[in-house]
């Protein structure tokens, strides 16, 4: 067998979105199912942070006949003007991986589930084509990539428009794939739970293939979620619904929102999230949660006297 030569030249140098459509599993995980939804979820994150960045309240999420998607929002409109680097905005941010505006403050992200040019740089290289429509400063703004961003169309104003928001469409490339038919009840659970998480925002899910027309939103936010979790069960007091806002030394904010409802199941179901992202292995977070939540019910105990001086405490168990 002879040997495989391994020298200088063995080196390979993947610029751009050449690196993604190489090894798209470091990307975006997997290039199965999980992974075709996760190209939703990254246009999806990226409407979400405007919102909730205070600009929007209503994002449309439709799975075209064909197997695409368009994911429209109201919010403040992508940067679409020239950019230093010389070309548009919008260019930079579907084509360059890690640019984005939300790794500093002045974009007004301070709380970000998505990244505006991470993510969007990785679903332009991973679909066929994608097209992006910008309605910023009276005008309509689009711009069209195909080949997985390699074949660039020039940013064009098409129209004028009062309204502003962005308009992502993209279809995903059947070479990386495995499959690109996407499941309808894996993007409603998805889009019906960040309704739960942003109180008041609108969410309209639309399948062309069936024509089913579904809308999520919920004025009680994470309340009505533990609700409905809780449905058919007897509950044991009504759902306790708790917003603080923490200030760091740094004079930073942590808001923290807790739901809570004791019923007459015996397993516990705790459901936590970062920055509106699951975090489905818990974390120090719901660390935190349970001990605090297990300390205070120990020191009512205690100055009630539910517990006895020789009753040891209670646990997280109890």
């Amino acid at each position: 067998m002879a040997e495989k030569k391994y020298d200088e030249s063995s080196i390979q140098i993947l610029e751009g979105l050449e690196a993604v459509r190489k090894r798209p599993g470091m990307y975006i995980g997997s290039t199965d199912g999980r992974g075709l939804h996760h190209l939703v979820w990254e246009i999806v994150d990226n409407a979400m942070d405007e919102v909730l960045a205070g600009f929007g309240d209503e994002i449309q999420v439709t799975i075209k006949k064909d197997n695409s998607i368009e994911v429209i929002d109201n919010g403040r409109g992508m940067p679409y003007k020239m950019h230093p680097s010389g070309v548009p905005t919008t260019q930079v941010i579907f084509t360059v991986l890690h640019a984005g505006g939300k790794f500093g403050t002045e974009g007004g992200y301070k709380v970000a589930g998505g990244l505006h040019g991470v993510g969007s740089s990785v679903v332009n290289a991973l679909s066929t084509s994608l097209e992006v429509t910008v309605y910023k400063d009276g005008g309509i703004f689009r711009q069209r990539f195909e080949d997985g961003g390699k074949k660039i169309f020039p940013l064009e104003r098409i129209g004028d428009s009062k309204k502003t928001g962005t308009t992502v469409w993209f279809k995903p490339d059947p070479k990386i794939f495995s499959t690109t038919i996407y499941n309808y009840d894996t993007i409603k659970e998805r889009l019906k739970e960040s309704a739960f998480l942003i109180r008041g925002l609108k969410i309209v899910l639309h399948d062309e293939r069936k024509n089913i027309k579904e809308t999520f939103k919920y004025d009680e936010g994470i309340k009505a979620y533990v609700k409905q979790l809780n449905h058919g069960k007897e509950a044991l007091q009504e759902v306790v619904d708790i917003n603080y806002i923490y200030k760091t030394q740094k004079k930073d904010e942590i808001e923290i929102e807790v739901a809570l409802q004791y019923t007459d199941g015996y397993q516990e179901n705790i459901i936590s999230f970062v920055n509106n992202v699951r975090t489905k292995d818990g974390g120090s977070h719901e660390v935190g949660f349970k001990s605090g939540l297990t300390k205070v019910i120990n020191d009512y105990a205690r100055k009630y006297g539910i517990l006895k001086e020789k009753d040891n405490n209670l646990d997280g168990v109890d």
